[in-house]
């Protein structure tokens, strides 16, 4: 079996259970388009575990074959690519990484495939301890928005056993005037939960991007504050009016 034959394989698949339905109760969460075939997750999932046990299927095998899948750009075709290779998480190398990192110039166009990678592969890099936070230094500036978004998704995992995380804010610090809101939302998704951790720190990195940085970012940041507290990160009055 050649990639192309998986490939074809799986699109069959998708094409005998699309659900209109499915693809319709979906839609409401992606403010840009949704390309979907609407399966289940249930369904998904099946085909990755019958896949992945396949004879001749190995890491090498899915990695040739996601590429075709996410150029695509159907909903599922890239859920399954991404759970394809993580299925052989045990046999990652730095290659691997590098893989994965070229699916956003090919076709990862929406933020739940971002967050996806960033939770199921990302994640397990960081774990494994083949990559750190800096290792992302080059996605900070990546033409697509959401491998942009993927920086500050990604480190919230490490975020939780970080002793300090000064050396986080100073790395997210370049993205503070990123010109995208879906890089807004990380950004703040990121804020709240550093929050969650040490309050005072991550206020005094606030403090410090209040008055100029995207209101978006302080939306997420402070949304598990009390509305007194949220107050002292307000744009101030006279730079309002600027």
């Amino acid at each position: 079996m050649r990639p192309v034959d998986l490939f074809n394989d799986i699109r069959k698949y998708c094409q005998k259970h699309a659900d209109p339905k499915v693809v319709k109760k979906y839609q409401r969460y992606f403010k840009d388009s949704y390309d979907a075939w609407g399966l289940t997750h249930e369904l998904v999932i099946a085909k990755v575990k019958k896949v992945t046990s396949a004879e001749g299927v190995n890491l090498n095998f899915v990695l040739e074959t996601a590429p075709l899948l996410i150029r695509t750009g159907k909903y599922e075709e890239t859920s399954i690519a991404i759970l394809m290779v993580k299925a052989f998480h045990k046999d990652w190398s730095q290659a691997t990484f590098h893989a994965v990192e070229k699916w956003f110039g090919i076709g990862i166009n929406n933020w739940a495939h971002a967050d996806f990678i960033c939770g199921e592969i990302i994640s397990l890099f960081y774990q494994k301890e083949m990559i750190d936070y800096t290792t992302l230094e080059p996605w900070r500036k990546a033409h697509n928005k959401f491998q942009r978004r993927a920086v500050p998704v990604s480190m919230i995992k490490p975020l939780k056993t970080a002793e300090c995380i000064d050396p986080l804010f100073d790395f997210i610090e370049p993205m503070m005037m990123d010109p995208d809101r879906e890089v807004h939302q990380g950004l703040g998704w990121f804020l709240r939960e550093a929050w969650k951790k040490q309050p005072i720190v991550t206020e005094d990195f606030l403090l410090k991007w209040k008055d100029t940085a995207p209101r978006l970012i302080f939306q997420y940041a402070t949304e598990k504050m009390t509305p007194e507290r949220r107050l002292q990160f307000r744009k101030a009055k006279n730079v309002e009016k600027k």
